[in-house]
């Protein structure tokens, strides 16, 4: 039995923008029968002492909240503001309504303000209250704390912008990034499992490759390391055979216990 002072995370989703399988694919990963090579859009659930965090609002968070039985939200943690991570804001209304509450949600100024610009309806006031989710904008300036928990936010580079991974104790999220700054690499010593981008065998502009996740922590020394936001390049059985000892392909449904 799960111990309700343990750190429970759940990988809500594990997939690319596109999600897999891709509309209109009919590559040998998105005809798969592997229940893991299904991912919906990449997005975790922290669970700690009654409280449930949720680490960005996917397009299919609608999908993954029926899926896991998902009633309550408390609060949700933004890595940046593309619109795979962002687009299922509005299905955080229906948590507004089990609950009564608000939700706040956490991200940097430059997201904050991204959030307010893209969904002016729920953050704009002066607006038509109407049905939308209610939720309170946190602003991350450095660590801080929630639930009982430290939160270290992570800087990250995503192409030519950025995003925000997440420490939480021995536990760290590191998703949309092809480089961790040095800065980053120092916040991260000691975590002994790490959920990290590696979207597919070969490079891209805005995304670590499978090899490059790996090379890029080698240094810290983790016991595991699950890599997410994964393509249609990645067929779950084949590879990740090939994959160090320590590291593994995440999967819808993952769960994992600290």
């Amino acid at each position: 039995m799960q111990s309700n002072s343990s750190l429970n995370i759940t990988i809500l989703g594990s997939g690319t923008s596109t999600g897999v399988p891709i509309i209109g694919c009919r590559c040998a990963v998105c005809s798969s029968q592997d229940p893991r090579d299904n991912r919906t859009r990449s997005s975790a659930l922290v669970s700690y002492q009654g409280k449930n965090i949720l680490i960005d609002a996917a397009t299919d968070l609608r999908q993954q909240a029926l899926r896991h039985q998902l009633r309550q939200i408390d609060a949700v943690l933004f890595t940046h503001t593309h619109a795979d991570h962002v687009n299922g804001i509005d299905d955080l209304r229906v948590f507004n309504m089990i609950s009564g509450s608000s939700i706040p949600i956490y991200a940097t100024g430059e997201d904050l303000h991204a959030l307010h610009r893209s969904f002016s309806y729920i953050f704009d006031q002066e607006q038509d209250e109407g049905y939308r989710p209610q939720l309170i904008p946190r602003l991350i300036e450095g660590p801080f704390r929630l639930f009982g928990l430290d939160i270290v936010p992570i800087p990250l580079t995503h192409g030519l912008g950025t995003a925000t991974g997440y420490r939480i104790g021995p536990f760290a999220y590191l998703t949309d990034c092809n480089e961790i700054p040095e800065s980053s690499l120092a916040l991260l010593q000691g975590v002994e499992t790490l959920v990290i981008d590696g979207l597919r065998h070969r490079p891209h502009s805005s995304h670590f490759s499978i090899a490059q996740a790996i090379r890029s922590t080698d240094g810290l020394n983790v016991k595991k390391r699950w890599l997410t936001h994964l393509s249609h390049d990645v067929f779950h059985a084949r590879d990740e055979s090939r994959l160090p000892p320590n590291c593994f392909f995440a999967y819808d449904g993952l769960n994992i216990n600290l």
